[in-house]
């Protein structure tokens, strides 16, 4: 008998959102394609408009984000779950750092970790450049642009959309921020036009940043094997650099991209390891740690700081931009982020996706920026200021000339830029490619690569027409309506959170049980560890009667409620209990496998357990999760009371935030 052929994939796109982004994209390239000096000078003077009259706002808005994320943090609402109550994160902490650290920051390490110290003790603000309180003062401006602040921007969206998307089953994408202002529009027009804003500064972002900093790789091959520099150079080497994000974003996350980010973090390590001990490692080590107590004790001071009574054009060229530049990119990080940290509470959130990688990147800025300096303060090697000044993109490979084994470095840190760059365009590609599927990642392989080919053909056409830098400054200026639609999102976040931390204040430490019954049937049941088919069949016959029964009082007291028998086709029972326009009420009982005590079974995953080394529970699950209690071997009027012990607490809540 002859086979029929497999089906081919079928596209999953919003077409509210993705044909739309696409014509966006499209007009703005023409735009910045066609006519480069135009454009530019149209965003160019919108982000001059905005340096001038919106410094201040900039400067409230990211300190409120900092403010807001350390309360979220270090109050009660740290202890709330990405996710329902009982899931647990899907990486270790060594890949969701590593995760972390190259999606959000990687390559500008590597372009600004010797650059912009230098650029700073040359050119400070105020005062002289080239001197000791220069060199001080650049560390601590370095440490400024790069530390909380910017960590404190992505880690903010990340935590709203994960809080919504895992808590609350909203799709993964920037619209279900707004949930809390908009409500169910976020699936209408208003919706699709937040999604469609995000991925037209997303794709703007990675193409530029590709388009950039290609030049990068092109100095260092240069410098390494006498490549030549020159746009058909360039040209090739964003299209390989596509092609190899194109193989990590079809293999998917966990094969992809989250092992690019383990070789990349290990390879940092090494050659910060490298600087740290070819320089002199004590002075490194003395200053890093002296930029950081600067740093600490001038936060407040650095963070509100506007030069308000001595006005400078540094402001707007640095911190101005920093932060417009980091609010910018703070869709796709922040989707990214939230993408690979469910199941983790808003503490260990916080803490990990923001002072974690803000650490190494303040350590990274230390050894490599003090390094560069000592070599022109006292080192006398002013050719390395010169070649800061003339070209960024040179400087990290001119700059490991002047230290032991600079080829075996030099060859580390491009190969750290090309997987950085990689990191960045396959995330890219796969937030992309989520923002325009309504969420889902699980869309066929020619989707996915659909995005990984936009960006790198944005990249090639801007930079064979010169006008990377103007769509740069449009993605900056976007920073603006975004900063004012971000706070309304965090605003209602909060609320949820208060709405959740109410809930929680009003339910019981532990399962009310009424009417014991046969505690010596109880005990044999839970010491027999009982199969799937022993679960399946109490839930039918006990816990599905007992559900009816109790929305069946519910009906004559005029309150409408539904029981959903799943016990076939995901081994769950459930009610709902309707309420209007307040919160509704569920209850369900899942059947969930759990290890046999032993052991031959401590570290296993459940997929690596076979059927006799499992035994399962009939777990109560209320809307927010587990509540880490089973029904099993309860009588139906057991049940009956515990329904009702959950449901008055659930009335309780709904009195409370009355």
């Amino acid at each position: 008998m002859e086979q029929a052929p497999a089906p081919k994939p079928r596209l999953v796109i919003d077409h509210s959102v993705f044909w739309p982004a696409t014509g966006v994209l499209v007009l703005l390239v023409l735009l910045a394609g066609l006519a480069p000096a135009s454009s530019n000078a149209v965003f160019q003077a919108m982000q001059d408009a905005i340096v001038h009259y919106a410094s201040w706002y900039y400067v409230l808005v990211v300190a409120i984000i900092l403010i807001t994320i350390l309360v979220f943090g270090l109050s009660r609402f740290g202890d709330i779950k990405l996710g329902p109550d009982h899931s647990e994160p899907a990486y270790s902490y060594t890949s969701w750092f590593a995760m972390l650290f190259a999606a959000g920051m990687g390559i500008g390490l590597m372009f600004y970790g010797v650059a912009e110290p230098v650029m700073h003790y040359l050119q400070p603000p105020h005062g002289e450049g080239g001197g000791i309180d220069a060199a001080a003062q650049a560390m601590k401006l370095t440490f400024f642009h790069w530390g909380v602040h910017a960590w404190s921007i992505y880690a903010i969206v990340a935590l709203v959309l994960a809080y919504f998307a895992y808590r609350h089953s909203l799709p993964l994408t920037l619209r279900s921020a707004f949930y809390p202002l908009i409500g169910e529009r976020i699936y209408g027009t208003p919706g699709a036009i937040v999604d469609i804003f995000a991925i037209v500064c997303t794709t703007c972002g990675v193409a530029t940043s590709l388009g950039l900093g290609v030049l990068q790789i092109n100095s260092g091959l240069n410098y390494l094997l006498g490549l030549p520099i020159g746009p058909a150079m360039q040209v090739i080497l964003i299209v390989g650099t596509m092609l190899l994000a194109t193989i990590s974003v079809v293999m998917g996350l966990d094969a992809g991209i989250k092992r690019l980010s383990e070789i990349n973090i290990v390879l940092a390590i090494l050659l910060l390891v490298g600087v740290l001990l070819a320089g002199p490692t004590v002075v490194v080590l003395q200053g890093t740690i002296e930029n950081l107590g600067s740093y600490v004790s001038d936060l407040v001071s650095y963070t509100f700081n506007l030069y308000a009574y001595d006005p400078t054009d540094w402001l707007g060229g640095w911190t101005i931009f920093y932060w417009g530049w980091w609010l910018s990119w703070s869709p796709f990080v922040g989707l990214f982020i939230a993408r690979i940290s469910r199941g983790r509470t808003i503490r260990e959130f916080i803490l990990g996706a923001m002072l974690v990688p803000c650490g190494f990147t303040l350590l990274w800025m230390g050894v490599f920026g003090n390094s560069a300096i000592e070599l022109i303060l006292h080192g006398g090697e002013t050719g390395l200021a010169e070649a800061v000044q003339e070209n960024n993109a040179i400087a990290l490979f001119r700059f490991l000339e002047y230290l032991p084994m600079p080829t075996l470095l030099s060859t580390i840190s491009l190969l750290m830029v090309v997987v950085f760059f990689v990191t960045s365009a396959d995330s890219g590609a796969m937030v992309l490619n989520m923002l325009a599927a309504n969420g889902r990642d699980d869309t066929p392989w020619p989707q996915r690569i659909f995005w990984t080919a936009i960006i790198g053909l944005i990249a090639i056409v801007l930079l064979l027409a010169g006008g990377l830098s103007s769509l740069q400054t449009a993605a900056i200026a976007s920073a603006l309506p975004f900063s004012v639609a971000l706070l309304g999102a965090i605003w209602g976040f909060a609320r949820a959170l208060h709405l959740d931390v109410t809930k929680r204040d009003t339910q019981s430490v532990s399962p009310l049980i009424a009417n014991p019954g046969d505690w010596r049937a109880r005990l044999d049941t839970l010491l027999n560890y009982p199969g799937d088919t022993t679960v399946h069949s109490f839930m039918r016959e006990t816990v599905l009667p007992a559900l009816r029964e109790f929305a069946g009082e519910l009906a004559g007291h005029d309150i409408e409620a539904r029981v959903f028998n799943d016990i076939g086709s995901r081994g769950a029972v459930r009610l709902e209990v309707y309420h209007g326009e307040e919160t509704d009420f569920i209850y369900e009982v899942r059947c969930r496998a759990h290890a046999l005590p032993g052991d031959a079974f401590v570290g296993k995953a459940l997929e690596e357990l076979g059927d006799e080394e499992k035994f399962y529970r009939a777990e109560v699950h209320l809307a927010e999760g587990g509540q880490d209690y089973s029904v099993m071997g309860w009588t139906r009027a057991q049940v009956t009371h515990d329904v009702l012990g959950q449901y008055e607490n659930h009335l309780q809540f709904l009195h409370a935030m009355r």
